[in-house]
């Protein structure tokens, strides 16, 4: 994740100013392309306004654009293909069954590891009933 964070700072700073420049640079051109003809009558049938400009400051905005969609595209393919867990291990809890008994409380099988535990759990409240040795599970959940 560290890592991650440090990618997406070390684009933004490279990108943002190399923008900057470009759009500065854009706009110092498209003020000295500005020139306004006066019209005439060959030319009344044409809009007579500035010169279309301002190529490099598009050219600088769809390219952080890529670039932030490329990173974001990244970041999804790697928290998908990410194996479980910081460490890389496989998960070892995982809940086997759970049966309501009403009012917000519930019998929970938990199996940590290969073990599997009876859980008592209501609002406020987590007990650990009995652990369950290989043949009790079948009897405790009916």
């Amino acid at each position: 994740m560290k890592a991650t964070l440090r990618f997406i700072r070390l684009t933004a700073l490279l990108a943002i100013p190399a923008g900057c420049a470009a759009m500065a640079a854009a706009e110092d051109k498209a003020k000295e392309a500005d020139v306004i003809y006066p019209r005439s009558s060959t030319t009344a049938g044409t809009p007579a306004g500035p010169a279309k400009s301002g190529g490099e400051a598009n050219t600088a905005i769809l390219g952080f654009a890529l670039l932030a969609a490329a990173t974001g595209g990244w970041l999804l393919w790697r928290r998908k293909n990410s194996p479980a867990g910081a460490a890389g291990a496989a998960r070892r809890l995982a809940i086997a069954e759970t049966r309501s008994l009403g009012n917000r409380q519930y019998l929970v099988v938990a199996d940590y590891d290969g073990r599997k535990f009876l859980l008592g759990v209501c609002p406020g409240r987590i007990e650990m009933l009995t652990p369950l040795g290989e043949g009790d599970d079948d009897a405790e959940a009916s």
